[in-house]
């Protein structure tokens, strides 16, 4: 768990050099549209190696605990929206209407894969579902995020044309996914064998991709219109959406009958929001230098929940039994 911490830690720091690169040498004209190319290429390859590492065997062995997964999925596309909407009183006041519709986006992604399986089989949870439901919350959120996104942020009055962004989400993000499927019986025991340094390839992919966004955001003047208190207001809204989600996922696998090893599921693959995904999808749904102030409360909460799950699987996993 202090080596799983450290990595955290790591790109933990490797995304804040990344904002503060962006910030002091943002890239602008032809140094954009390079880094433009590049960002594609990076998604399509990112979503490819997903595709290639994704074991069908492994996500058969917990694809039958039906009533699990369906609470999962429930918790990722539909209490997580319904709490952003149900928020936006106490949200709206401490991060403005910018920063609100990043946090309805957030609300609108699916699960992590590697921390949720990562937590759950330390805390001693039911492992061959957590790779199911986080699998499979991460397929299902490249066709249903974007109609979150549209009907989530349609609310707000942002409007969205739902075809282009369903487009361009199966050419840039499902179709390598599925390249990357069916290549996994040639490349799968490769990408297994070569998973360290392949971990570098996805963080890269990421931080090129955060570098790029707010290289535009920073051009547009994020900083300018992104005070210091909403930053703060930001954090202290993350927390308190964290909060009430693990309490509910808590809750609702106790009052449904779930044994402590789905609890334990439930809770770290219904609770998690995933940056791999969120942050490559937002530059294909949205573009300009809004892209900026929608993927910063992403961010923010992404590191809150890998603080936080990490003290609850340790707790976890020193039980007796």
């Amino acid at each position: 768990m202090k080596s799983l911490r450290v990595l955290f830690d790591n790109f933990t720091l490797a995304l804040l050099a990344v904002i503060l690169v962006a910030t002091l040498l943002p890239c602008e004209g032809q140094g954009a549209l390079v880094f433009g190319v590049l960002t594609n290429l990076a998604i399509a390859l990112l979503f490819f190696l997903h595709g290639a590492k994704l074991a069908r065997a492994a996500v058969v062995a917990g694809a039958g605990h039906w009533r699990l997964h369906l609470l999962v999925f429930g918790c990722t596309f539909v209490m997580f929206p319904l709490l952003g909407l149900a928020l936006k009183p106490l949200f709206l006041p401490l991060v403005g209407d910018e920063l609100y519709l990043g946090v309805l986006y957030l609300c609108a992604l699916p699960a992590t894969v590697q921390s949720a399986i990562a937590f759950t089989a330390l805390a001693r949870g039911n492992i061959p579902a957590a790779i199911c439901s986080a699998a499979a919350s991460s397929l299902l959120g490249i066709v249903l995020t974007p109609v979150l996104v549209v009907l989530l942020m349609g609310v707000e009055g942002e409007g969205a044309s739902s075809l282009d962004a369903l487009l361009k989400i199966v050419l840039q993000l499902l179709v390598p996914f599925v390249a990357g499927q069916l290549a996994r019986r040639w490349i799968g025991a490769w990408v297994m064998r070569n998973a360290t340094w392949l971990k570098t390839v996805d963080q890269g992919s990421i931080l090129l991709v955060v570098y790029t966004a707010f290289s535009d955001a920073v051009v547009s003047g994020l900083w300018q219109s992104v005070a210091f208190s909403r930053l703060l207001g930001l954090t202290l809204a993350c927390c308190v959406l964290l909060a009430v989600v693990l309490w509910c996922t808590q809750a609702l696998g106790r009052w449904l009958g779930f044994n402590l090893e789905d609890r334990i599921t439930i809770l770290f693959a219904g609770s998690k929001k995933s940056m791999a995904t969120g942050v490559p999808m937002a530059q294909v749904l949205f573009a300009g230098g809004g892209i900026g102030a929608v993927i910063l409360p992403l961010m923010i909460f992404h590191q809150i929940q890998l603080m936080v799950c990490a003290v609850l699987a340790q707790r976890y996993a020193r039980r007796v039994g």
